[in-house]
């Protein structure tokens, strides 16, 4: 007779399936959206390239924009994931907010090498608004504790200062080259710096 240890099992393995088919489909949409173009993916096309059935992919997402959304919340994730990461190998404030402050001009310059229509697509609507949140936190608290540590300003409100910092950035994604970048993050940390 089976124990209850085996319904536990059978439903650890399915939601591990239906994890492994959901990373394959986001994928595989991400590649035929960059060969193809936005306009130009189905869900056939998808499905085939996945190596699914189109009815299984029917059961995930329900058109091919939600499975793009779906894929650009999953990389917003692991770039959140990746700056707590890069500030947590960093024992100095200071440092810390350099650090984290380069990593996020780089996504930023990345996010810029998407073809306009896709970059539109992705960035609208509010589906952002959770992790705009956790980034503006995350960026909040390290100049928090860079101002204590009197490596950044305290006239301004940490939080007034994440977000210029934060929107300052942005302009990465024009960027013709690395150096450009890094001289990006020079000028934005100098106006974040302590008045002479």
């Amino acid at each position: 007779m089976y124990t209850a240890v085996v319904p536990k099992l059978w439903n650890e393995t399915i939601a591990a399936h239906r994890e492994t088919v959901r990373e394959t489909v986001l994928d595989a949409t991400w590649q035929l959206v960059g060969e193809r173009g936005l306009a130009a993916v189905t869900m056939s096309q998808i499905a085939e390239h996945a190596g699914i059935g189109r009815a299984t992919l029917y059961k995930y997402f329900p058109d091919v924009d939600a499975i793009l959304l779906a894929w650009h919340e999953r990389q917003v994730g692991e770039h959140l994931a990746q700056l707590a990461t890069i500030r947590a190998q960093h024992g100095d404030p200071d440092a810390q907010l350099h650090a984290v402050l380069t990593a996020y001009a780089f996504i930023s310059r990345h996010r810029g090498a998407h073809p306009g229509d896709l970059a539109a697509f992705l960035h609208r609507g509010t589906h952002l608004e959770p992790a705009q949140q956790q980034l503006l936190a995350l960026v909040t608290d390290l100049l928090t504790a860079a101002a204590t540590a009197g490596a950044v300003r305290d006239d301004t409100a940490p939080a007034h200062l994440a977000s210029y910092t934060l929107h300052a950035l942005t302009a990465a994604s024009a960027l013709p080259d690395e150096p450009s970048v890094h001289r990006l993050v020079e000028v934005v940390l100098a106006g974040l710096r302590p008045p002479a």
